[in-house]
């Protein structure tokens, strides 16, 4: 079964994807990795004697591979069409599913934005020059410091 597994992955890695890699685990299935659209599909035999289970999931960043997100049980009498089709669908529910998969994992950052409001956005905290908010806030407090001084002085 394993040798036919192995066929089978190979047809359906030309079908999928351009740039894959084909082994075999060590509990006696196929997997299929497509590192430049971060998926991967694992074929295993099923319950079935003609029957194989399908399972998709996610590359994580340094190419781990994240716990799979769905799987289904498919023939292998139906033909690689078939299999391929429900690969695709596995694969499309694993990426609408893009959550973080670890609980201290962050999400993936936002784009920065070249500008806001017209205005060239500033890398903040990283600028050598204070901003005139800043500086009215610092009169501010100077300002209320002064008062203070003045007030105490007077009284006493």
């Amino acid at each position: 079964m394993s040798a036919q597994l192995r066929d089978i992955a190979g047809e359906l890695a030309e079908v999928l994807w351009r740039e894959h890699t084909v082994y075999r685990e060590r509990s006696g299935g196929v997997v299929i990795r497509g590192e430049h659209v971060r998926r991967w599909i694992s074929l295993a035999p099923a319950g079935g004697r003609d029957e194989v289970l399908v399972r998709a999931g996610r590359i994580l960043d340094g190419g781990t591979t994240a716990p799979a997100r769905s799987e289904a049980v498919v023939p292998l009498s139906a033909g690689t069409g078939v299999l391929a089709a429900a690969c695709r669908r596995l694969l499309a529910e694993a990426a609408a599913d893009a959550t973080p998969v670890t609980p201290g994992r962050a999400a993936p950052k936002r784009p920065k934005r070249s500008t806001r409001s017209g205005k060239v956005a500033r890398r903040g905290g990283s600028g050598k020059h204070t901003s005139f908010g800043s500086w009215v806030i610092l009169a501010c407090v100077a300002g209320v410091i002064a008062l203070y001084v003045y007030s105490t002085a007077t009284r006493g």
